[in-house]
């Protein structure tokens, strides 16, 4: 069967040093009254009888015994309350304390009064100090109890001042309101970094904004207007070889389906175009005025045929272009034998002995969607001459017989011509291919 005491913490419980052999007592030693480490416990006077009820009254009634003894005789009198207390008599020497025993703490105490008196402190000490450090070991005994960090309790946090109410002055004297509630300014790392933030999110935007506008207007096709204006500038704004490709591969073209490849062999400087027509060509075309001449000279696969290809930037505007368009196809200017181009002969290439007798077949080609005139004239890069040179869109029909549709140079002429006209459009950002009438 268990008892209170095998459930006892025995942590709580200071312990108590075993009794010291008794020893005599000096001479001279004070009394238990007179030591002041040990507490005298003094009798309770009893309680008077009550009488019975009913029992007759036995004259008055024994005071009670006084508790305090009368003073002795010479003793003098304690000070009255209308009298200034006189000076104190002198204490009688303390009789001297015996030292503890070998081998003990001065703090050990050989007395039940004291561990009495002081076992509650020890046990709500050491209660508040597990309870605090999380370890409910009690203290050693003897030892100084310890209390919160600083021996005195937290103090609360200061108040937060409220704010002035707008309007309201500040009497002479009083303390500045702080300009934050919590009493501190924002850095300036933080406020660095704020602006850094609202900078980088600005900058995002507007990148997103103008690529999303950018994306937008290129989406759009481009007006007539615009596109007949920029192919007005293609000449110095684009690269001779976007413009005169060095080689040219033209995929069923040639006689009878076959394939062409051209190679570029000259490029000439740009210029005017004053020697580059024959007069009469170069009459027909001046009412749409000259810009610029661009010319190139390419030679095919085998180097038996060598062509020139032209392109002339007018000063004309768009409705100029049509009808300049519109007098070569109804007056059939592209097929008279009397209005040819003239070639590019490079000297030190298989063109250098391309001249007026060598053309064989040409083609001219009035671009209506931006302001460029397009020729291409082809012949024999042996230098023979042609007596009847034949526009390039007879001699490209079926079944016709002469030399320069049996030698291809009319597809020559019309296969060049062609690309170089698609060139200065992707150039200039037209949308679709203009058709002209054949010239």
């Amino acid at each position: 069967m268990s008892t209170d005491a095998e459930f006892a913490d025995a942590r709580h419980s200071p312990p108590i040093p075993p009794q010291p052999p008794r020893r005599p007592v000096p001479a001279g030693t004070p009394g238990p009254d007179g030591d002041p480490q040990t507490a005298v416990l003094r009798r309770i006077p009893a309680e008077p009888p009550v009488p019975a009820p009913g029992a007759p009254a036995t004259g008055h009634p024994v005071p009670p015994r006084p508790t305090v003894p009368p003073p002795a005789a010479g003793a003098q009198p304690p000070p009255r309350p209308d009298r200034a207390p006189g000076p104190p008599a002198p204490a009688a020497p303390a009789a001297p304390t015996p030292p503890p025993p070998a081998g003990r703490p001065d703090a050990f105490r050989d007395t039940a009064a004291f561990h009495l008196a002081n076992s509650q402190k020890l046990w709500s000490d050491s209660r508040e100090r597990g309870a605090g450090s999380g370890t409910g070991a009690p203290p050693a005994p003897g030892s100084e109890p310890t209390g919160p960090a600083a021996g005195r309790p937290p103090q609360p946090p200061w108040p937060p001042t409220a704010a002035p109410h707008r309007g309201v002055v500040p009497a002479p004297g009083a303390p500045a309101m702080p300009r934050h509630p919590s009493g501190r300014r924002p850095g300036p790392r933080l406020l660095g970094a704020v602006a850094c933030l609202v900078l980088g999110i600005g900058l995002i935007g507007g990148a997103a904004a103008g690529s999303w506008l950018s994306d937008e207007a290129d989406a759009a096709p481009p007006t007539a207007a615009a596109t007949f204006a920029k192919g007005r500038d293609v000449w110095h704004n684009t690269p001779a070889d976007r413009l005169f490709p060095r080689t040219v591969n033209g995929l069923g073209v040639g006689p009878g389906g076959a394939d062409r490849t051209w190679t570029r062999i000259a490029v000439a400087p740009d210029s005017g175009c004053g020697g580059a027509y024959d007069p009469k060509l170069a009459a027909a075309l001046t009412r749409a005025g000259c810009t610029r001449l661009l010319r190139a000279t390419y030679a095919d696969a085998t180097r038996t045929s060598v062509i020139t290809v032209g392109a002339q930037i007018t000063k004309t505007d768009q409705p100029g272009m049509r009808a300049l368009n519109t007098r070569f196809s109804t007056k059939s200017l592209g097929t008279r034998t009397d209005l040819l181009p003239l070639p590019y002969a490079a000297k030190g290439t298989p063109a250098e002995d391309f001249g007026r007798a060598q053309r064989a077949s040409w083609t001219v080609r009035i671009l209506t969607d931006i302001p460029v005139v397009v020729y291409a004239v082809s012949g024999f890069a042996d230098g023979r001459t042609v007596a009847e040179p034949q526009p390039a869109e007879e001699a490209v029909r079926p079944g016709a017989t002469t030399a320069p549709a049996e030698s291809g140079l009319g597809h020559d002429a019309k296969g060049l011509a062609d690309r170089v006209g698609t060139d200065f459009r992707k150039a200039a950002g037209s949308p679709t291919q203009t058709t002209e009438a054949s010239s």
